[in-house]
């Protein structure tokens, strides 16, 4: 098992109860006697056999720990997906972990595809409580072990990333395949009726229906809600058009769907079957103590109040759309929006033949418009007044690191990373200003303490947080005619340090520049257009360094060294978003206050500074060298570049 498993179990050891803990600590000595080598599951296995006191009976129960000890998750997902995967269970479709038959399968009697990809937890409770899993990986649930997204690293049959959907076409193209070869094996795709409003969903069950894909079982858990409630049940006569026969059950009674599950897996041919089950809130949040204060919301669920106060303050009509996420972005109660349900393309293909004058507003995870890059290149190639906002939580359900640069490449598109109202409001302005750009604002699902100075005088510009001593004021664009100006030329000084942060990390920066008093410039725009003034103090900067929570290639600081030339070491993230808590997830990127406050120390040493996302061990974020950690790294630019370990 690796060291990021052992230390993430070792950091949860103060949260565990005594009993807990003890099993813990047994199960870390067994490891520590070593011969734990080989795929992971088969490594638990193991474990759990060399150490096979359960603290748990009951599966529903251990969620509920395993969720308190992650501190978020998807409980409810889970909770309702319980007894389908029970049954999954007793038909045997679900192999113990690291068993395999000669055949490859496990012994089972169909493949199972797990499309709803975040009810991964309730599997391994399941293993659990059946004496397959050890309780150690139990507790590192998005804390850096253990992943809340199924993994074939982790036992399961297909890897999600991002997007729910893709569970169902990967088991309609395994159905396919199996087709082709002959074989009459069936495939058993677990989705959720939330899931089925994706598009590629509609295109896979069309597929299946023109190619007579007769191996493919849809099992869906119809709990009636994606993230919000679904505005009418799943229409069972849908399915039954794609997939013949429909068969509706009790999905709370685990023997029940077992008993029409077995019945649809022994007769020929394709069919569904619909799970009627309840589901809670989206997203788990631990009790708070009646005396504790108010948790301030993030930034992103602010969008709300903020695009009510431009509605207010201009006059202007808007129409917002939604994939499913109003709570997300705090839209409920502040102004009037339309759901379009888990369909990015559609949310964005409603703005199409729209009034020019009204301001349309998008708003899903950035990460999602990925799945609408060509509905996208439509809206902005001939929509006036168009807003995305494009959410980054980065947490649990992972991420696309590079998502807001790709936006940032779409024809006539500014992207911007406001962190204050004012900024924000000053990007809805400089849309008004230019309707026929597209403004991407990334909003972050992150709560800080905004800088002490913004860009809102100039979205497109910068600011000095801090500035140098020999720094002239940075002044928005003079707007009038003028005679040409005299570009100031860089005037080199030795020792001279500077970092310059893109939207949130100043944030994080800022935090970790206190009593240092680097000089640090903030830019709210991906793609600033800074003073010339301001240009040449960077260039004459012995040591320059730019940071940003963001994809590095096509980024921020790439940005700034292709266009002007200047000798900056780009700290940013350098691959894609694992599925950790966004606290875990800012140390894995070498972007936790702490982290950037070593490397700003070694930038104004010039200690052989280098870029990354930390050690192949999940460490995180160190670059150069450290005390008693040597980082291995590559040449990128040259710069040294950490390689960076996902979260299993």
């Amino acid at each position: 098992m690796n060291q990021a498993f052992r230390r993430a179990a070792l950091a949860a050891l103060d949260r565990l109860t005594p009993a807990e803990a003890a099993v813990v600590r047994r199960e870390l000595a067994e490891l520590e006697r070593g011969g734990y080598e080989g795929p992971l599951p088969d490594q638990w296995r193991r474990l759990a056999a060399a150490v096979p006191e359960r603290l748990y009976h009951d599966s529903a129960r251990l969620l509920l720990r395993m969720h308190q000890l992650a501190g978020s998750g998807n409980l409810s997902s889970n909770l309702s997906s319980l007894a389908i995967v029970r049954a999954c269970f007793d038909l045997g479709l679900v192999p113990p972990p690291g068993e395999a038959a000669p055949d490859g399968n496990g012994g089972a009697p169909a493949e199972l595809v797990v499309g709803r990809g975040h009810i991964a937890p309730v599997f391994h409770a399941e293993h659990y409580v059946r004496g397959h899993l050890p309780f150690l990986p139990l507790t590192t649930l998005h804390r850096g072990g253990l992943s809340g997204v199924v993994s074939r690293t982790t036992g399961f049959a297909n890897t999600m990333r991002y997007s729910l959907g893709v569970g169902v076409a990967q088991a309609t193209s395994l159905a396919w395949d199996l087709a082709r070869r002959g074989s009459d094996r069936k495939v058993v795709c677990l989705a959720g009726d939330g899931e089925l409003q994706e598009g590629v969903v509609f295109e896979c069950l069309r597929f299946a229906h023109e190619h007579d894909l007769d191996r493919l079982i849809l099992v869906v858990d119809a709990n009636g809600k994606g993230i919000e409630p679904l505005p009418k049940p799943l229409s069972a006569g849908y399915l039954a058009a794609f997939l013949g026969r429909v068969r509706t059950v009790d999905g709370g009674d685990s023997d029940a769907v077992a008993r029409s599950l077995r019945s649809l897996l022994d007769t020929p041919g394709r069919g569904a079957l619909v799970c009627r089950t309840r589901k809670g809130e989206h997203s788990y949040r631990p009790p708070r103590p009646p005396e504790a204060p108010p948790v301030p919301p993030s930034f992103a669920a602010g969008a709300g109040r903020m695009l009510a106060g431009h509605r207010r303050r201009t006059g202007r009509e808007l129409a917002v759309f939604t994939a499913d996420m109003a709570g997300r972005f705090g839209l409920p109660g502040r102004v009037p929006y339309t759901n379009t349900g888990l369909a990015e393309s559609l949310a964005v293909g409603l703005t199409l033949s729209l009034p020019d004058p009204v301001v349309k507003v998008v708003a899903t995870d950035a990460m999602y418009y990925m799945d609408s890059l060509s509905m996208l290149t439509e809206a902005t190639t001939g929509v006036r007044n168009l807003v995305v906002l494009a959410g980054r939580s980065w947490g649990a359900w992972g991420g696309a690191h590079n998502a807001t640069n790709l936006l940032g490449g779409l024809l006539h598109t500014r992207v911007y990373e406001p962190v204050t109202e004012a900024e924000f409001a000053a990007c809805l302005d400089r849309a008004a200003e230019h309707p026929a750009v597209t403004h991407v604002l990334s909003m972050v699902d992150a709560r800080f303490e905004p800088p002490a100075a913004d860009c809102s005088a100039d979205p497109d510009g910068a600011v000095w947080i801090t500035p140098p001593p020999f720094a002239q004021p940075v002044t928005p664009p003079v707007t009038q005619p003028a005679a040409a100006p005299v570009v100031p030329s860089p005037v080199r000084r030795p020792g001279a340090a500077a970092v310059v942060s893109f939207g949130y990390a100043s944030t994080l920066v800022a935090e970790a520049n206190r009593g240092l008093g680097i000089p640090h410039l903030h830019c709210a725009a991906l793609v600033p257009e800074l003073p010339a003034a301001v240009l040449a103090v960077l260039a004459g900067c012995d040591r320059l360094l730019t940071v940003e929570y963001n994809g590095a290639d096509g980024g921020f600081g790439e940005g700034l060294r292709r266009r002007h030339l200047l000798p900056a070491t780009v700290h940013a993230v350098r691959q894609d978003i694992a599925n950790c808590v966004h606290g875990e997830q800012l140390r894995r990127h070498g972007m936790t206050p702490p982290q950037l406050r070593e490397l700003l120390l070694r930038t104004t040493a010039g200690d052989g500074t280098g870029s990354g996302d930390g050690t192949g061990d999940g460490t995180g974020g160190d670059t150069g060298r450290r005390a008693g950690n040597t980082v291995a790294g590559t040449a990128v630019n040259g710069t040294e570049v950490g390689r960076a370990g996902a979260c299993a």
